[in-house]
């Protein structure tokens, strides 16, 4: 079959599931609701209407004209009743005004009759394209960009109840229209035919031979969760780690997809923050696996960030010598970290992640939309492992970080694309170093200090998160690096820049409390897992992307060069 006989007869598949039901876009002015909505239904064969031009022909006035003549409240008023209409008359693919989501009445007719897609565009996009028109009613205000960027606050957390949410970016509307199409398609339970392009998903494969695996990243990839975990295990059952706070936001999501796929599944839930890695709770869960009847063939799935990760993992490797494990990591540190490659454990008295096991999961779904309910706290410290892939060996992609930092802050494509970078450069180290022999080390840039801050702060993450140590860790360890006249000072402050206006904390000094000196600093190095017959082992650098293995590394260098920058941020 060919490539148009194909489409047509996806079309007439998608057309029959919808029955009376219409595709409803919604979401701000300039996200191109009425552009994609136009080549949408030229693709399905459905009629087109657009609200605001129906609302314009019924008035015989301009939009804009009816704010000014009537009021915003008449105009919402017959928004209410043109939708109403347009809804009632047959399937069509209706483009809405930027505010008719926001009516509780009209989102409850559209969901009775309809499909709703959020066009979701970054801010500057949406600028951009909207100061092509001057009739914009409510942008009409001596600052129309605080104007909408106002409107966007109060607007996306309604436009986000929508059934889909699409990426309306910069690239041609027939991208996104195949986007469109292909959600519609899954969305209404509709397989695509052999050939047929997939959603946005990006894959990294990391190949290790019987235990190589996928990490997918993409943006709802959690509803792959029941599908794939019954392909490579038919009829598995799964345990499912996951902490309080996420279970509260995501569980369900990953039981209705298990539930789909009729997967016999118990969820473990465990308290949030790093004090739950420890030898109660790992006994605790492993306890509640085992009751739960579930065999060596059966999953544990982490659902949840780095400390989830690492815990469920150990209990994966433990329970009956060894179970299988998929994680589904939620913060953007463990995304780009922790749940690839295969190192699990938990914290002793003694230190961090001293009791552990390497052990790789079966596959990682990296789902880049949970990422927005993530507190802004704790995005920027995944930042911080982000910005490390590009100081060990990738200049390039460290440049890219310095222009697209806001884009990736603010959730647009670029944030996929830092994630799926770091994936593949963590995933190639792994590859070659799967059990920290040799160039594996090179991940711990800046970590031997961000431990040793950690321990000092009793893990307590109201002071210290494990991102945040990381960035101060890696200034630390370019600093150190030029004092050893290693690398160059302009290296040093544009690391330290580049992190300070991600909005991380870059200085010893800026950990609240802080009170420890030298040898403190040094005494809990000393328990790092890098030591080596009681020598020091530190990532350094000789430029940016220019990071190596310094063994054997003096204790007394390290205290001097802690005292002198103890006194610099003091000074």
């Amino acid at each position: 079959m060919n490539s148009d006989a194909q489409g047509q007869e996806q079309a007439a598949r998608l057309r029959e599931a919808l029955g009376r039901r219409s595709i409803v876009l919604v979401g701000m002015m300039g996200s191109g609701k009425s552009s994609v909505g136009r080549r949408l239904a030229a693709r399905l064969g459905l009629p087109f209407s657009d609200a605001d031009l129906e609302i314009e022909q019924a008035a015989g006035m301009t939009i804009p004209e009816i704010f000014a003549a009537h009021g915003e409240a008449f105009f919402r008023d017959g928004e209410r009743r043109v939708i109403a209409r347009l809804l009632g008359s047959g399937p069509r693919v209706l483009a809405t005004g930027g505010g008719a989501f926001m009516s509780e009445e009209t989102r409850q007719r559209i969901a009775e009759q309809g499909i709703s897609v959020w066009l979701k565009a970054e801010p500057d996009v949406l600028m951009r394209r909207v100061r092509k028109r001057a009739n914009r009613p409510l942008l009409q205000t001596p600052d129309p960009e605080g104007t909408l960027r106002h409107l966007l606050s109060v607007r996306e957390p309604v436009y986000a109840l929508a059934d889909l949410t699409i990426e309306s970016h910069d690239a041609p509307h027939e991208a996104v229209v195949g986007d469109l199409f292909i959600a519609l398609a899954q969305h209404l339970g509709l397989s695509a035919p052999a050939g047929a392009p997939q959603l946005a998903h990006a894959l990294v494969h990391v190949g290790l031979g019987a235990r190589a695996y996928d990490i997918l990243i993409g943006k709802h990839v959690i509803d792959e969760a029941g599908p794939r975990l019954a392909a490579m295990a038919p009829g598995a059952g799964c345990a499912i780690v996951c902490d309080a706070n996420v279970a509260a936001l995501h569980l369900h999501r990953l039981e209705e997809s298990l539930d789909a796929h009729h997967i016999r599944h118990k969820a473990i839930i465990v308290p949030p923050g790093e004090s739950t890695k420890c030898y109660a709770e790992f006994a605790r869960v492993c306890d509640a696996i085992i009751e739960g009847k579930f065999e060596r063939g059966d999953f544990v799935v982490a659902l949840g960030g780095g400390v989830v990760g690492d815990l469920a993992g150990f209990c994966a490797a433990s329970v009956r010598r060894g179970m299988r494990f998929m994680q589904i990591p939620t913060s953007l540190l463990a995304q780009v970290d922790s749940s690839v490659g295969g190192k699990t454990g938990i914290n002793s008295p003694h230190g961090k992640n001293l009791v552990g096991a390497f052990y790789q999961p079966n596959l990682v779904l990296a789902d880049v939309a949970i990422l927005d309910s993530l507190p802004v706290r704790e995005f920027r410290a995944g930042y911080a492992e982000v910005v490390k892939y590009g100081l060990i060996n990738d200049a390039p992609f460290f440049e890219w970080l310095e222009k697209h930092e806001a884009e990736i802050m603010a959730g647009g494509p670029a944030r996929a694309e830092a994630i799926r970078v770091s994936c593949a450069a963590k995933a190639a180290i792994v590859m070659r170093d799967e059990r920290e022999d040799g160039e594996r080390a090179l991940l711990n840039l800046g970590h031997t200090f961000a431990h040793a801050f950690e321990r000092l702060t009793n893990y307590d993450g109201s002071r210290l998160v494990h991102g945040e140590a990381v960035a101060i860790g890696l200034v630390c360890a370019f600093n150190f690096s030029v004092k050893r006249g290693l690398a160059t000072r302009q290296d040093a402050v544009r690391v330290e820049r580049h992190l300070h206006k991600a909005g991380l904390p870059t200085h010893i000094a800026d950990i609240p409390g802080w009170n420890a000196g030298p040898d403190a600093i040094i005494d809990a190095m000393l328990q790092d897992k890098k030591v080596s017959r009681g020598q020091l082992t530190f990532i350094l650098a000789r430029g940016i992307g220019q990071s190596f293995i310094a063994k054997g590394v003096e204790a007394s260098d390290v205290r001097e060069f802690l005292n002198e920058e103890l006194a610099r941020e003091a000074a």
